[in-house]
């Protein structure tokens, strides 16, 4: 048989996410899909 982690563990587990330009940790709202920092594409309110 077959166990299935609940979902919310799942994505609990997941890395955080990192930039792809500089490598820092992006602190992001769940709707976000970008993969830039604020640092490196300028954006200073976010």
């Amino acid at each position: 048989m077959v166990m299935l982690e609940k979902m919310t563990d799942f994505f609990r587990n997941l890395p955080p996410k990192k930039c792809a330009e500089c490598g820092k940790k992006i602190d992001e709202q769940h709707e976000c899909y970008i993969n830039i920092c604020s640092d490196c594409i300028k954006i200073n309110d976010m």
